[in-house]
């Protein structure tokens, strides 16, 4: 069964070194948001050998040291920015406060990866590119949603095998449990958020850029509101968009704070990608009133129906992947490029969207 509540949603895969122990140390910082467990989840599985952990709260620092018990803890960020053993660290700060803390880590010569959104702001994007640029460091990007979800890495190895042609329009749903009494303050607070298409949002158009093969798209109309939540003014519990890319191929997408108190997991997360000679839907986490299980992927294409499911067989080759590209300064994961534009249309969605009121 999934995690009741996506904010403590940690995939754990089979262990899959690219490095030998000791080879590749890594820090965690800023243990603002659940996500960070994943992060590392996936990033020791792959060989990375975890060095430091720091948070100005002893308490999240403790509960990390119980998952991860060879950490030591450091007195100070400065302690991990000054270890020149430390070449990458993973960080799920407060989200307005992540660009701030990458910056930080890029300039004392090491790689950033931080969890999703990566910016709340245009200025917070256009400052950490020229860090990127002036330190030729990296800041990658945590999307959970395709790079820690098997049915969403078996499609993208489905469309690149021509399983269903050209992609030209793909569909994505992101509900999740808003559980609101275990969510921090900054959470409803929509500077230190980002709003909805900004926050869960970025999860959707990263995987739209993805599957399409796009660099670059536009954002043709969005939306957000607060339908049933007033009591938390800045939350908005709706949001909306749809976009077409360079090529053409177009994208609508959905994401909310509604999963129903029945579902077994945090949110029935489905993806729908169209091509010019089949079709592919994930079922990321659930399998509605059948499995429990998640990452079902359904494929039609002209040799038939294939139901696949896919728990446990193919394993999450973003974090190896890298793990390489530190050590090699290649772009085989993810590019910088790639990274920034999702996270520039994002904020644009965001920026742009009309404000629904009941």
């Amino acid at each position: 069964m999934g995690s009741k509540d996506g904010m403590n949603y940690a995939p754990k895969g089979k262990p899959n070194p690219v490095v030998k122990e000791g080879e590749f140390q890594i820090a965690a910082a800023a243990l603002d948001h659940g996500h960070i467990y994943g992060m590392i989840n996936g990033l020791v599985e792959s060989g990375a050998t975890l060095k430091w952990v720091y948070d100005p709260d002893s308490k999240k620092v403790d509960e990390f040291v119980e998952k991860f018990p060879e950490v030591k803890v450091a007195e100070s960020l400065e302690q991990i920015l000054t270890d020149e053993a430390i070449k990458l660290v993973a960080a799920a700060a407060i989200p307005s406060e992540r660009s701030t803390l990458g910056n930080k880590v890029m300039e004392a010569g090491k790689d950033y990866f931080t969890d999703k959104t990566p910016f709340t702001t245009k200025e917070q994007l256009e400052e950490t590119k020229q860090v990127v640029e002036r330190t030729g460091q990296k800041y990658m990007v945590y999307f959970s949603e395709r790079l820690h979800v098997e049915g969403a890495v078996f499609a993208g190895q489905l469309i690149k095998d021509g399983a269903i042609g050209e992609v030209i329009q793909v569909t994505g749903f992101g509900p999740h449990r808003l559980n609101a009494p275990s969510r921090p303050e900054w959470f409803f607070n929509k500077e230190q958020y980002g709003g909805i298409l900004c926050d869960i949002g970025s999860h959707q158009i990263e995987q739209f850029l993805y599957y399409t093969g796009n660099k670059d798209a536009k954002v043709l109309h969005s939306k957000v509101g607060n339908y049933n939540n007033p009591e938390y003014p800045e939350l908005e519990d709706y949001g909306d968009a749809t976009l077409v890319g360079d090529n053409g191929a177009t994208f609508y997408f959905k994401v909310d704070w509604f999963t129903p108190d029945g579902l077994s997991t945090w949110g029935d997360g489905r993806t729908f990608i169209t091509g010019t000679e089949g079709t592919i839907e994930i079922r990321k986490y659930v399998d509605v009133a059948r499995e429990e299980s998640g990452d079902h992927l359904y494929l039609v294409n002209k040799d038939g129906e294939k139901h696949y499911s896919l728990s446990g067989e193919v394993g999450f080759p973003f974090f190896g992947e890298l793990i390489k590209d530190c050590i090699h300064r290649t772009e085989n994961a993810m590019t910088q490029e790639h990274a920034f534009k999702a996270a520039e249309l994002c904020l644009k969605a965001q920026e742009e969207a009309i404000v629904v009121t009941k």
